[in-house]
Parts: structure tokens; C-alpha cells; sequence
């Protein structure tokens, strides 16, 4: 059977057939995620290509949640003779540090596993990103909306009331073009304007009610590109996108993005549609329970509090569920990995 994790299938019985020699059954597929690439496999979806990939953001150390991620990513693209990226999902640069990208790759490596070419980041597709966000406000797809973070809130409505129009969402394209610019330009103060998707405020998924798709961030460099943006895109807007421009074939993630499925297709239809995709097929985002551990903390913000306020001796402290405190602690790779 297929170990946790999504690594490669063993056999696990020997069966006589005929009174001769035990032979092996053949490997079976083992969890519904699997068994989804290879339906797609089956029918030629990517023209037989499996392209996984594992997306951390840069904010933190990893820990033992992240090795069931890194694990069915990287063991699906073994498993089926494909290949995994990883990809740093460095949208926020106020929260991410080089120090987090050089500990990541380290903990990927101790696992035991290899990314296939260099390391991607979000940023490598900032200019092309930025591109495809004009297309849409001259498409009438986005504008820039002047509502505070309170009053979006407000009119986005609830998951049992439709929200309404913010009252920016019918200007001018030419208008929303000119304070998009501005907003690159580092014109327009942090939190005075966002450019949100034209979907619908009265969807019945709130995530698709006209969703953020760059904020202004200023006054934080960025660990790859310095200062040379002022505003950043949303993780719904760079993330599916980022997929399919590096030809991922399955998106695989944890449930709490379930929502966020319909969005990560709407984005993606409507750059292809623009001649913006180079991919055969669109790809696809599969949702798989994260993990959790009872009396331990596996949330990265939660860590960091530990970390920040000095309770613990930094992310490698044996008593942190990060994997550098794990190593530390003793345990060898092989054991997170089964």
C-alpha cells in the first residue's frame, strides 16, 4: 500500500499462484489524490505529464505539517515519473525573510527530496502578473476600488446574505488604469486603494465577491526585488496563475483552500482566454486534510509568537514541531517521511 505521505507504492502480500513461485501484486494506488492523477494519466489530460509542487511562504520555519505537504507533493511526482517545483509564494514582503527561504530549502533536502531545476518564487512572474492585472481592468474584469478594509468587509455580506456594490466598482476603465499605475508608482498610501476582480457581490461563494487582487504594500523591501514594487499581488491572484505558468499539472493544498477552488479557475480561464497560458491543459486544485497533532501547536503564526517573544530558543528549539527542532531533537528523516 501506498505509505503516508504519498510516497511510492510497495506491495504488501506475496501471493502463490499455482503452487509455484510467490510473485508480488502489482502496486496499487493509494489515496483519492492519487488516484486522481492517474485517471488523468489514463485519459491523456497533460498528455501524460504529472507536475506537482510545493509553495511555501517564506514567513516562517516549517514544520511538521508542512512534511505531509512536502511528502504527497513530491511523492506523487515520483510515483507517476513526473517532477515537483518548489516555489516560494513570496507575495508579503513584510512578514518574509531570506533566513525563512535558506531554512526551507534545507528541510526539503533533509526530507530526502529534490525539486526539480532551480527554485521558482511568485516574484520571477511580478512583471507578467502585473501585465495580465491591466488586460483586466481595460477588459472591464477589474477596477480599483477606494473603500476602506472596514467598509469591505461590510459590503462583501456573509455566507447567508449577498454583499453589494462598492460604490468605485462602475468607474471608468481609463480611471481605474490611471490609479492602478499610481499604485505601482507608490503614489497612493498604503491601505487608500486595491484592485479588485468584477465577479459578482451577490455569489454565492463569498471568496468570488469581486476578490483583492493587488494591495499597496510600501516601506518593506522585498528579499528578491528590493523596492521596486509598491503594491503586491493578492496569493488568489499570483498562486493558480504561477501554476500554470510553470505547467503544473495538480495544485495539491490543504482544505482550508476548498473555497478558493472556483476562484483559482476563474483566474486561469480568463488568462488563457487573454493568449496569456502556454499550457496544454489548465491545472487543477485538489484539497487533502492538513495535519494536526493533539497538545501541539502546527500553526506557523502561532510558532512565531513563541519565537518573537523569546519563550522558545529560536525555530530549532527541541521542543518546537519544526522540523529544524525535530532534527535537532534526534529524529531521522525516514521517520516524518513514513
Amino acid at each position: 500500500r501506498a505509505p503516508a505521505g504519498g510516497g511510492a507504492a510497495v506491495p504488501v502480500a506475496a501471493k502463490r499462484r499455482g503452487g509455484g513461485v510467490a510473485t508480488l501484486d502489482a502496486p496499487e494506488v493509494g489515496n483519492f489524490v492519487e488516484k486522481i492523477v492517474e485517471a488523468d494519466s489514463g485519459r491523456g489530460t497533460y498528455g501524460g505529464t504529472v507536475r506537482t509542487r510545493f509553495p511555501p511562504e517564506p514567513n516562517g520555519h516549517l514544520h511538521i505539517g508542512h512534511a505531509k505537504s512536502i511528502c504527497l507533493n513530491f511523492g506523487i511526482a515520483k510515483k507517476f515519473g513526473g517532477t515537483c517545483n518548489l516555489r516560494f509564494d513570496d507575495t508579503n514582503p513584510a512578514s518574509e525573510k531570506q533566513e525563512y527561504i535558506d531554512s526551507i530549502r534545507e528541510d526539503v533536502q533533509w526530507l530526502g527530496f529534490q525539486w526539480d531545476g532551480p527554485e521558482h518564487y511568485a516574484s520571477d512572474y511580478f512583471g507578467t502578473l502585473y501585465e495580465w492585472a491591466e488586460q483586466f481592468i481595460e477588459r472591464d474584469w477589474a477596477y480599483v476600488d477606494e473603500l476602506s478594509a472596514e467598509q469591505m468587509s461590510e459590503y462583501r455580506g456573509s455566507l447567508t446574505t449577498p454583499g453589494k456594490d462598492s460604490p468605485y466598482r462602475g468607474r471608468p476603465v481609463a480611471e481605474s488604469l490611471e490609479l492602478f499605475e499610481r499604485m505601482r508608482r507608490g503614489e497612493l498610501e498604503q491601505g487608500a486603494a486595491v484592485l479588485r476582480a468584477k465577479i459578482s457581490m451577490q455569489h454565492r461563494n463569498v471568496i468570488m465577491r469581486d476578490p483583492v487582487m493587488y494591495r499597496i504594500v510600501k516601506d518593506q523591501p522585498h528579499p528578491r526585488t528590493g523596492s521596486t514594487w509598491n503594491m503586491y499581488p493578492s496569493y488568489d491572484w499570483a498562486h493558480g496563475l504561477s501554476d500554470a505558468i510553470e505547467q503544473v499539472t495538480h495544485s495539491v493544498c490543504t482544505l482550508e483552500f476548498n473555497m478558493h477552488n472556483e476562484l483559482y479557475d476563474w483566474f486561469n480561464e480568463r488568462v488563457l482566454s487573454m493568449g496569456g497560458l502556454e499550457c496544454k491543459a489548465l491545472p487543477r486544485q485538489h484539497e487533502f486534510a492538513r495535519l494536526e497533532m493533539t497538545h501541539i501547536v502546527v500553526s506557523k503564526r502561532k510558532l512565531r509568537r513563541l519565537v518573537e517573544g523569546g519563550h522558545v530558543d529560536g525555530w530549532d528549539d527541541p521542543r518546537m514541531p519544526t522540523l529544524s527542532g525535530m532534527r535537532r531533537r534526534g529524529y531521522p528523516p525516514v521517520a516524518l517521511r513514513k
